[in-house]
């Protein structure tokens, strides 16, 4: 099937879709290559078809999203991606889609950010979904990435994240709220997660930081943009993409980043999970995204004395100990760690009322290790000496985690 691949209505190249939806058999005319998908790049006057068809897979539901055999047997289809091109590859990401050839829709009239979605598909994906017939598809869910549960809602007017935890702690959306308890009191820019109960089970839930006008560039998708060699870091490479790019304000961001993941023991920064912002109508950047998705954090899904251990814990997206990674960070002049006093209270009012799940002993685990990381980071703070940057200890592979495919419900 032929499309044009729109940058809302700027009309950026024509492609062909095979049957299923799911991969670009043709590039044809290119018209604005400036808003191709950052990373898609012109070689000989022709659009790197690979490296399109990396960033349209990049937008279906991951096979391994948690629940997501169930959904697709209630809705109807074998897998995401058949659905995509039916909803036009819409996101509430950014302002791409594709145009059938001969239409005349317009970006007003199809976008979702402004238009409403069924709820059809996001109760399909909790396993909430009662009705057999008339499913309505129409949902910025199939292109939201991420492998727990999740869905897109609207209330009074805005677009909201509803997203659930997994294993049995069920933690995710409990440390979401605790990571932007952090994030607020060090005036680090963060996106603000509340902790919603449905039927018993915890969700996080955020407002869509994402506008009508803004859009939303991972930083996979801008480390793309250049090539990296064997003597560059991973770190240095995104910075030196950034500068390419002229991106404001990146050192900074990254900084209070990784100060973050280091409080909270983050293991799932991967390179989607960050990124930049830009004017998807002058392309002009406006600087990184607040810290979106922390939820697999504190020992998410390690027992009690694990987390007491502080042992064995992943980092991403730079390092793999989150020591090493702290290494990067070029200045601690904005950080003050007495505005954290009494974060433990704060720990233990977020999980009140989670006793099913999160046990005291497990609470209080918590906020030792939390506690304990702080004091670690004044140590080291006072003790750092300034250090070169190099690819020892580099993550090699940056995906994202999986969280038991086992677990549907």
């Amino acid at each position: 099937m032929n499309y044009t691949l729109m940058h809302k209505d700027i009309p950026v190249v024509e492609i062909a879709l095979d049957d299923g939806g799911t991969k670009i058999t043709r590039v044809g005319k290119l018209a604005y290559g400036e808003n191709l998908p950052m990373g898609v790049s012109i070689v000989r006057d022709k659009i790197d078809r690979a490296a399109l068809n990396a960033w349209w897979a990049d937008r279906f539901i991951p096979s391994a999203r948690s629940g997501l055999v169930d959904a697709l047997s209630q809705l109807g289809f074998p897998n995401p991606q058949q659905v995509i091109s039916r909803n036009l590859g819409l996101s509430l990401s950014d302002h791409y889609w594709v145009k059938p050839a001969s239409s005349n829709l317009s970006w007003d009239e199809v976008n979702f950010f402004e238009n409403g979605f069924s709820p059809d598909v996001g109760d399909a994906l909790l396993g909430k979904l009662s009705k057999t017939s008339d499913i309505d598809l129409r949902s910025p869910d199939w292109t939201c990435d991420g492998n727990l549960r999740k869905r897109w809602a609207i209330l009074d007017g805005k677009r909201y994240l509803v997203k659930a935890g997994s294993g049995p702690f069920q933690q995710q959306p409990f440390n979401e709220v605790i990571a932007t308890k952090i994030a607020q009191r060090l005036a680090i820019p963060h996106i603000p997660y509340a902790l919603l109960w449905d039927e018993g089970l915890p969700y996080s839930m955020c407002e869509d930081f994402v506008t009508p006008d803004t859009e939303l560039i991972p930083a996979w998708r801008v480390m793309q943009t250049q090539k990296k060699d064997n003597q560059t870091s991973v770190y240095q490479h995104y910075r030196n993409c950034c500068e390419k790019l002229g991106v404001p304000n990146v050192t900074h961001a990254l900084n209070q980043m990784l100060v973050l993941d280091y409080l909270i023991a983050n293991e799932d920064r991967h390179f989607n999970n960050f990124g930049l912002l830009r004017s998807p109508d002058t392309l002009e950047w406006l600087g990184p995204a607040p810290i979106y998705d922390s939820g697999s954090s504190l020992g998410y899904d390690k027992l009690t004395p694990q987390i007491r251990s502080g042992r064995n814990i992943t980092c991403k997206p730079f390092k793999k100990t989150h020591q090493d990674q702290l290494r990067l960070v070029t200045s601690f002049d904005w950080l003050d760690l007495s505005k954290l006093d009494g974060v433990d209270q704060d720990i233990r009012e977020v999980f009140a009322g989670a006793e099913e799940f999160i046990d005291k002993e497990r609470v209080e685990a918590i906020v030792a290790s939390v506690n304990q990381r702080i004091q670690m980071l004044e140590t080291f703070i006072l003790t750092q000496r300034p250090q070169m940057d190099s690819t020892e200890n580099d993550v090699e592979e940056n995906v994202a985690a999986e969280y038991g495919m086992g677990q549907q419900h």
